[in-house]
């Protein structure tokens, strides 16, 4: 398996893909669009097409296009997660309020892959054992 650099979440494609917010969407396209291996899950790629369909209000074509042309590049690998690490990410949603079961899923994904940087602009993804990036978030 390619070495991975880090792991995209649904927030950092967001704004990959729609551009908006503009200072978050450049720090999204200099990372997907770099030559750095990334991963991403099938949980960012369900949650972004939901999010686009929904809130964007995108056809589904539209969706479907975009993300095949992320999923497409040559730098993104599609990531499986460890039984052992989805049942500690379902824990987290049990403990804690704020954890998403979609972030923790990620999450498990990123432990079980031992890839400890996860690009995210959520600032409730859980820490556990990675490092998120960009580490600050506006305001």
């Amino acid at each position: 398996m390619t070495r991975l650099k880090g792991i995209v979440d649904t927030s950092f494609i967001i704004r990959y893909l729609t551009g908006q917010p503009p200072d978050p969407a450049t720090q999204a396209r200099e990372v997907i669009d770099g030559s750095a291996q990334l991963g991403l899950t099938d949980v960012a790629i369900v949650e972004t097409a939901y999010v686009l369909t929904t809130v964007y209000q995108m056809s589904r074509d539209a969706v479907v296009d975009a993300l095949a042309a992320v999923v497409q590049r040559r730098n993104i690998v599609t990531l499986p997660a460890e039984k052992e690490y989805v049942v500690l990410a379902l824990q987290m949603c049990r403990t804690s309020g704020r954890v998403s079961f979609g972030d923790a899923l990620i999450w498990a994904a990123a432990r079980s892959q031992k890839v400890s940087l996860i690009y995210t602009f959520d600032e409730r993804f859980p820490s556990d054992g990675v490092t998120l990036q960009p580490s600050r978030w506006k305001a």
